[in-house]
C-alpha cells in the first residue's frame, strides 16, 4: 500500500468520523488483503468493528466473498461505512459492486473509494480500469449516492513511488431518505445487477 493511499484513508477518517469513536459503527473494507499494508489500524477504536472483505481467505480478511457482485454473507442497511482503496482497478464489473456497497450502507452510510488514474499494469489477478474524477463522480451517480468530495491526490511530494498511481478519492454517502426513495433504490439496483451481471 503507498503511502499517499494511507494518507487519504487517513484524512477520510479524520474528516468524517472524528467525533464519532463511540458509536458502534460497522466498517467494511472492500479488497482488505493485507499484500503490504491495510487501513485496519486506523479505525481501530473499541467502539468500532472492522471487517475485511476480498475473493481470497488471508491476512486481514474476515469475510471470503463467493460471488463479488453479490455479497451473500453482508446483510443489508448493515454497514455505517465502507472504504476501499486500490482494489477498484481490479473489479471487472464495477458498476456492480457499487450497486452492492449502496445495498449493504444504512441509510446515510459513508462511502470512500481510492483507486488510481495512473501507474503500470499490475495484475492481481486483473488489471482493468483507471479513474478520474469524472467516472468516480458517474460510479457514485449511477449508484443514487451523494457525492461529498471527490478529488485527485497531489502526489509530487511523494518519494515511495506514490506519484506513479495519481490517485483519486471518492467520498460519498447513501442518502438518508424516504421509505419510498429507499425503496425505489433497491429495486432499481437490483434490477440493474440482475440486467447487467
Amino acid at each position: 500500500m503507498h503511502k499517499s493511499s494511507l494518507d487519504e484513508m487517513q484524512a477520510f477518517k479524520e474528516r468524517y468520523l472524528k467525533g464519532r469513536e463511540n458509536e458502534a459503527l460497522l466498517i467494511l473494507d472492500l479488497g482488505s488483503l493485507d499484500i503490504n499494508g491495510s487501513y485496519k489500524a486506523f479505525f481501530d477504536f473499541p467502539a468500532w468493528t472492522y471487517r475485511g472483505i476480498d475473493m481470497s481467505p488471508g491476512k486481514n480478511v474476515d469475510i471470503v466473498l463467493q460471488d463479488p457482485y453479490r455479497w451473500q454473507n453482508v446483510s443489508s442497511n448493515s454497514a455505517d461505512v465502507v472504504i476501499s482503496g486500490q482494489a477498484f482497478e481490479h473489479i471487472e464489473f464495477f458498476w456492480l459492486t457499487i450497486l452492492e456497497i449502496f445495498r449493504v450502507l444504512k441509510p446515510g452510510g459513508l462511502c470512500c473509494l481510492i483507486a488510481p488514474s495512473g501507474g503500470p499494469e499490475h495484475r492481481f489477478p486483473v488489471d482493468c480500469w483507471r479513474f478520474f474524477t469524472d467516472g468516480f463522480s458517474a460510479v457514485a451517480r449511477f449508484a443514487a449516492m451523494e457525492i461529498l468530495e471527490i478529488h485527485r491526490k497531489d502526489t509530487s511530494t511523494y518519494t515511495d513511488g506514490s506519484e506513479m498511481w495519481q490517485d483519486v478519492v471518492l467520498v460519498c454517502r447513501k442518502p438518508a431518505a424516504s421509505r419510498l426513495f429507499s425503496w425505489k433504490a433497491q429495486i432499481r439496483n437490483y434490477l440493474l445487477t440482475k440486467l447487467l451481471k
